[in-house]
């Protein structure tokens, strides 16, 4: 802007890395320098002795067979443009161009897009809500019922575990698919540090209980629980770059040379040598010191449980906080912590006053990502810090809410997430005219435009879906709030894209 001096990127990351602010957020790495990476002295194309990850031959297949190796699948592709390419590739790969598939409508974006790009009917699975007001579970049940109908379905894809560590039952979800000679495909972007150093078969982990031999004491991951296909993040729970994923194969139901087909139609040509060398060592690092930094992270983890367990106003999750028919299981390593109210105020405190930048602000609660790379310094800043706001709440009872109307913390995610009716498929609203409009004028029209908070990424609406008067409340409440929407209109000025015809 005239008059201001510009800022570059290069120069707030550097200022923003001597701030001291602890990162209770991805990437997993915790910004915590891996030794062998200079950028500008290794980064390379795709040169004589190097490969090319589009057709492996030599150290890239190599690295991707010790990926495959680690998790126990059939095949491992590295992915170097996040879960997001692998999804696409994965319901492209499975799907048929104008089929149909089941999906999970607690679904990343992703899965939408790929339905978009395909010409794809979807129907929906609808996630219970928790107690504490999280999206819970998909239970084999649903998927039972759902595949008893008159649905020509190729595939089915959930999300497990989902942003807040809830995990369905994936092995009982598997074998009512296989039954009926379905692939399962599996968003697990957030789950690639479960179940490793599990030995053995899958048997189920309930809730209240871990998984035998795993590492951490984790809940196995969904390839060992009998999916299809797996898609993880290294990045966001293990010490691997930003944008680094892998996409596994535990069986034959989708064809590997349709997923490579197109991968190479959804991943760059040029992909980085860094991401890739950040993933081989991220792998590398789990088989050479997997169980003892696991084992250091969970007396970690564990310690801050304990630690908040006497906080009166604020309330860090447990798993005896969800019941077996929200939750199958549960991921600790998900820090969720519910506030009496918004989490978005919860979170600027910590941030500003603390100097702890969490990952996700909700309606009623804030979540921190830790892992491997935590510090024993870390979790007791964040255990001091909630400690402090907690014995202040009293002094903040008075202060004026952003809460007003229909919604309440305690109802957020129940609210925000409702179903919608839905009168178009989703790429034949996406193919039709469109417009602006006025929330005044939007009412009982037809959605053009993905509205989804961000993080987590899902869709509150889908093009195709019906614009209804509770809806356009609850988007002013979060744009009251403050919480980051990601679309194409323009909310903050009262405004929505529409199907003009």
């Amino acid at each position: 802007m005239e008059g201001q001096k510009s800022v570059y990127l290069d120069e707030r990351l550097i200022s923003y890395s001597k701030a001291g602010i602890y990162p209770f957020h991805m990437p997993g790495h915790k910004r915590q320098p891996s030794g062998f990476i200079d950028p500008y002295r290794m980064d390379i194309t795709e040169i004589d002795g190097f490969d090319n990850l589009h057709r492996a031959e030599g150290i890239l297949k190599e690295a991707q067979q010790r990926a495959a190796q680690l998790y126990g699948a059939r095949e491992s592709f590295f992915l170097v443009n996040g879960s997001t390419c692998g999804i696409l590739a994965a319901v492209c790969a499975a799907v048929k161009r104008g089929g149909r598939i089941l999906m999970a409508r607690n679904s990343h974006k992703a899965v939408y897009h790929a339905a978009l790009i395909g010409g794809i009917e979807t129907d929906y699975l609808y996630p219970v809500i928790t107690g504490n007001d999280l999206q819970g579970q998909i239970t084999p049940g649903q998927v039972q019922d759902a595949l008893a109908g008159d649905g020509e379905y190729q595939a089915v894809i959930i999300t497990s575990p989902t942003f807040e560590g809830v995990i369905s039952d994936v092995a009982g979800i598997a074998a009512v698919c296989h039954a009926k000679g379905i692939p399962l495909i599996v968003d697990s972007a957030h789950g690639a540090h479960l179940g490793l150093g599990h030995a053995g078969a899958w048997g189920g982990c309930p809730v209240h209980a871990v998984s035998a031999g795993a590492w951490g004491g984790f809940p196995a991951h969904a390839v060992s629980a009998g999916a299809d296909a797996v898609i993880m993040s290294l990045h966001k729970t293990l010490p691997s770059p930003t944008q680094t994923a892998l996409l596994h194969l535990a069986s034959e139901r989708i064809a590997p040379e349709r997923i490579a087909q197109y991968l190479n139609i959804f991943e760059t040509s040029s992909p980085s040598y860094l991401l890739m060398a950040g993933m081989d060592a991220c792998i590398r690092m789990l088989f050479e010191e997997g169980e003892e930094r696991f084992g250091k992270y969970r007396a970690l983890l564990d310690g801050f449980y304990r630690s908040a367990a006497d906080l009166r106003h604020l309330h860090v999750m447990r798993a005896e906080d969800l019941l077996p028919e929200e939750a199958f299981a549960w991921d600790d390593s998900k820090i969720v912590v519910f506030s009496k109210e918004d989490g978005k105020t919860l979170s600027q405190i910590l941030l500003k006053r603390h100097k702890l930048q969490i990952e996700m602000a909700s309606g009623g609660y804030v979540l921190g990502m830790t892992g491997i790379m935590d510090t024993a310094e870390g979790f007791d800043r964040l255990s001091k810090a909630l400690h402090e706001i907690d014995a202040e709440a009293d002094c903040r009872a008075g202060q004026e809410r952003l809460w007003d109307g229909p919604l309440s913390p305690r109802g957020f995610i129940a609210q925000m997430y409702a179903p919608n009716d839905r009168r178009l498929p989703l790429w034949k609203a996406q193919e039709l005219p469109s417009e602006d409009a006025a929330f005044s004028e939007a009412q009982g029209r037809i959605c053009a435009d993905f509205i989804a908070l961000y993080p987590p990424g899902i869709p509150l609406i889908v093009p195709g879906e019906v614009i209804s008067r509770e809806f356009l409340e609850r988007i002013t409440v979060c744009t009251r709030l403050g919480l980051r929407m990601e679309c194409g209109s323009d909310l903050s000025a009262g405004r929505i894209k529409i199907v003009s015809c």
